[in-house]
């Protein structure tokens, strides 16, 4: 690159967008951070970026926007809770609608030359009609979560149609590995991992047979540096095709850590797709896209990660 080109990443202090900004700077980008660390900590952030604590639905994101003029903006800021989204679906729409909107009128000012935006495989199609679910599958939200995701997705759309902005979509399944927060609810792999380190009881909602498509943090942040100069206007899945259990989960962590208990089952939750897994053919054809974590290696290298924090912490 003769100068460097200026990737702004929305959620840059958080878990997979703080994994994205150490791939963007070791590739040579002059990396901008948004986040208004709600659940991104200082301390994932690399000391190369250029931060602003700022959130995305504040006005003054377009202030950022104009200091920093960005060639590229990756999206991964959002209230990506289920269950948050159930009891305050207001809250979810201002931060993932509102906010994405926001960013796109930004975005457009300032003559971008791609805008990457994370979205959701793991909710966006509801109670899956076959799996592994393809991008054609019908969309069926059982979230405001999964529906407010989406609607990002078409104002993608048609920000492309009116105003010609280039965009890829990216569908994640359930991203785990380090840095991941271990409270809350989507980090399953975390939660289990932290609580059985500390000698706690983890807990599973509902009968824990709940399936999931597990992908890699290191296939994720890769899957948006292909999209960087592919896939243009449209959608990928990001996922492994693979369905695997909460208790599978549960049980190969344990065998891992050599846990000696059992969880504790507390009710299923509402909103919650009960079965999913996402086909990422077109990924692999399109962006030149394959996951190359097995399940076993990222959960290791997820438990490493946590020993060893589990440890400084002491």
């Amino acid at each position: 690159m003769s100068e460097a080109k200026t990737a702004l990443v929305t959620g840059g202090a958080g878990f997979i967008g703080s994994h994205l900004v150490d791939r963007l700077v070791s590739q040579g980008f002059r990396v901008v951070v948004i986040d208004n660390l709600s659940t991104g900590k200082l301390k994932n952030l690399n000391p190369a970026a250029t931060f602003h604590h700022v959130d995305i639905t504040n006005k003054s994101v377009v202030e950022v926007f104009q200091r920093e003029q960005p060639d590229l903006v990756f999206h991964l800021a959002a209230q990506a809770s289920v269950s948050a989204s159930t009891k305050d679906p207001i809250q979810d729409s201002d931060i993932n609608v509102m906010g994405t909107l926001r960013l796109l009128e930004a975005a457009r000012r300032c003559g971008i030359e791609k805008f990457i935006y994370s979205s959701t495989g793991g909710a966006l199609y509801g109670e899956p009609q076959y799996t592994p679910c393809d991008e054609n599958h019908p969309i069926v939200p059982l979230s405001p979560y999964a529906l407010s995701k989406y609607v990002g997705e078409l104002y993608l759309q048609l920000y492309h149609r009116l105003y010609l902005l280039n965009y890829t979509t990216l569908r994640y399944g359930n991203v785990y590995g380090p840095r991941q927060e271990p409270h809350g609810e989507a980090g399953v792999v975390a939660i289990f991992t932290q609580a059985m380190l500390e000698g706690k009881q983890p807990q599973i909602f509902g009968d824990g047979n709940q399936e999931r498509d597990f992908v890699y943090i290191d296939d994720v942040v890769e899957a948006n540096l292909a999209a960087i100069e592919r896939g243009d206007a449209d959608a990928f899945n990001i996922g492994t095709g693979e369905k695997t259990s909460v208790n599978r989960i549960f049980e190969s962590i344990q065998s891992i850590i050599k846990y000696r208990w059992g969880p504790e089952h507390g009710p299923a939750r509402p909103g919650e797709v009960y079965q999913i897994s996402l086909d990422g053919s077109k990924a692999a054809r399109e962006l030149g896209w394959t996951p190359k974590a097995t399940l076993e290696e990222g959960l290791g290298q997820t438990v490493e990660y946590f020993r060893e924090n589990v440890k400084a912490a002491r």
